[in-house]
């Protein structure tokens, strides 16, 4: 195989794109509800009462958000810097979901997996999107 044939692995790529683009959506959904509902949220574990300021996080959902729809827009077109932004932003949000494991277990361990697997997908077959747009 030469570096100008596209294979069927392009589709890891699309993958990643896809799993950002829906992340992207519900963070700026889950942003505005945060925004628009109640200003403090608290949540009871068996050990732990944790207490957000849930405006503070609203807007930072949103942002987020906004950044996530617009990388996986590009990654779609196949910009470079596009695959560089997602790999950042897949291991901030990794990083940011070990800190959300005593609160909710199950759906914390669940996107630290797809970050996982948006990470591979960036960097072992990123380079065919861009091809593949081509």
């Amino acid at each position: 195989m030469s570096d100008t044939e596209t294979t069927g692995w392009v589709g890891w790529g699309y993958f990643a794109a896809i799993v950002l683009l829906i992340a992207g959506i519900f963070d700026a959904i889950y942003g505005l509800m945060a925004v628009i509902g109640p200003d403090t949220a608290y949540f009871l574990t068996s050990e732990n009462l944790f207490m957000m300021n849930v405006a503070g996080w609203g807007w930072w959902h949103i942002v987020i958000g906004a950044l996530l729809i617009i990388t996986a827009l590009a990654l779609f077109g196949g910009a470079t810097w596009a695959r560089v932004i997602a790999i950042i932003l897949a291991i901030l949000n990794a990083i940011g979901q070990l800190f959300m494991i005593p609160a909710q277990p199950w759906l914390s361990i669940i996107l630290i997996v797809l970050d996982i697997l948006v990470i591979y997908a960036l960097t072992v077959h990123g380079r065919e999107l861009k091809r593949a747009a081509a």
